[in-house]
Formats: structure tokens, C-alpha cells, sequence
């Protein structure tokens, strides 16, 4: 089964359109990045897949089922999204703890100190973490924790917003290693936003290659590893990475 399926996508904000037609399917457990230039429309896309962006026509279906404009509680449950800036997405004055209990909560989830502490655990934060301020963790240890938080309602798939441009080149490495932990183990499916293509080489199954809102390319990453994209604007950013 598809765990996303995109048909003649078009995006606007206000009078503007930013993503136009774009045609897409993810299937259960892949890794599929969305590539390409500062507003191309790639972020755009996640967030109208997450119901942040509710100024679109087409379709979005979600594990099967057509996804309504705004949020939707079933959709929250199956698709969650993980933000570029760990500091950002957390509130500066709730505790670790009231973050990660937040969507259970709002969904009538109950045995949250265990859900929490089972979590934490996956993402390799200890206990002692459990009731501490954002400010007090690393960045990569609040990107752990977005990413726990993710993963509180168990969901299928999780959007990836450049979750790595943000930390230290030495944290990025083991962020991406915890995600393909994670994907690995839990069968998840990733759609993620990403400039780096060295990063969707190593966790990534196919990519998209977008331009001025539209989608130009497709592509395994065995034909990015061997530089044999055939747009001549995919191999403009491969030969930009490589440079």
C-alpha cells in the first residue's frame, strides 16, 4: 500500500501559487526526500500533508484514505512531523515530560508516564532527562526529543523538515543513525525536506528533485550515488554538492 499519495498538488499562500501539479506516491516503509532550491515548495509540501498549509487543491491520501484540508485527528495519529529547529518546535517553559505527554493527552491516550519513558529510551535520552527544560539539552538532544515526541502517537510516517541543518556536523551523523534506527526498526515511512544530498544517499530509497514548485525529476539513490541524474538542473545541485 502507499503510505502517501500526492495527485495534482497545487499549493498556494494567498494569490500566490507555490506548488503546482505535483503527482507523488510513497509506499509503505520507504525513505523519499524532497530536494531542490530554498523555496522550491518542497517544506510547503509537508506542511499541506500535515494540514499547515490548508490553501490546496488535489488530492493528499494518507495510508489509503483522502486527507480533508486542516487538521485531522486521524491523520495526526498516522502521519507526524519533525521540525529544523529542535529550540523552536519545543515550548522554552514546559518540561521535557509535559511535551511528550501533550499529544497523548490531546488524543484521550492514557499510561503516559510509561509511553514517555518508553520513548526516551528509543531515542537514547535517559530518564534523567524526562523533566528538564529545552534549555537545558544540547541541540542534539532537543532534536531527540522532537523526534520522541513524533513518535508518541505511534504513527506510520514522519515528515522530515531538514531535521540534521541545524546541529554540529558530529550530531548530524548520529541523528541520522537514530532515524535509521528508527525507521528500521518501527517500519516507518520518511518523506523528508532536505538541501544535503550526502544525507539522502545515506537514508534515503528514491528523491524528487524540485524546481519553482514543481517536481523535474525522480530518481533512485543508486543513480544519485553514480551521478546519473538526467535533468541538467539535478546535475546543476549534484555538481554544487560536489564542488
Amino acid at each position: 500500500m502507499s503510505a502517501l499519495t500526492l495527485k495534482n498538488l497545487d499549493i498556494s499562500y494567498g494569490d500566490t501559487k507555490v506548488v503546482h501539479g505535483v503527482n507523488l506516491d510513497v509506499p509503505e516503509g520507504e525513505s523519499f526526500a524532497l530536494v531542490g532550491e530554498s523555496g522550491s515548495g518542497k517544506s510547503t509540501i509537508l506542511r499541506a500533508i500535515a494540514g499547515l498549509a490548508p490553501e490546496w487543491t488535489g488530492e493528499i491520501s494518507v495510508l489509503g484514505k483522502p486527507r480533508t484540508h486542516g487538521v485531522d485527528r486521524n491523520v495526526s495519529r498516522q502521519v507526524q512531523m519533525v521540525f529544523q529547529d529542535p529550540y523552536g518546535s519545543l515550548h522554552p517553559r514546559k518540561t521535557i515530560d509535559s511535551a511528550l505527554s501533550e499529544p497523548l493527552a490531546i488524543h484521550g491516550i492514557g499510561n503516559r508516564g510509561e509511553r514517555v519513558e518508553a520513548v526516551l529510551k528509543q531515542v537514547g535520552l535517559d530518564q534523567r532527562f524526562r523533566f528538564r527544560f529545552p534549555h537545558q539539552l544540547s541541540g542534539g538532544q532537543r532534536q531527540r526529543v522532537a523526534i520522541a515526541r513524533a513518535l508518541m502517537l505511534e504513527p506510520k510516517v514522519l515528515l522530515l523538515d531538514e531535521p540534521t541543518s541545524a546541529l554540529d556536523v558530529s550530531v548530524q551523523a548520529e541523528i541520522l543513525n537514530l532515524l535509521k534506527r528508527l525507521r528500521r526498526e518501527q517500519n516507518l515511512t520518511f518523506l523528508m525536506v532536505t538541501h544535503n544530498l550526502p544525507v539522502v544517499s545515506f537514508l534515503c530509497d528514491r528523491l524528487a528533485v524540485m524546481r519553482h514548485g514543481r517536481i523535474v525529476e525522480i530518481a533512485d539513490v543508486a543513480q544519485l550515488k553514480q551521478g546519473d541524474l538526467k535533468e541538467p538542473y539535478s546535475r546543476e545541485l549534484l555538481a554544487a554538492t560536489a564542488a
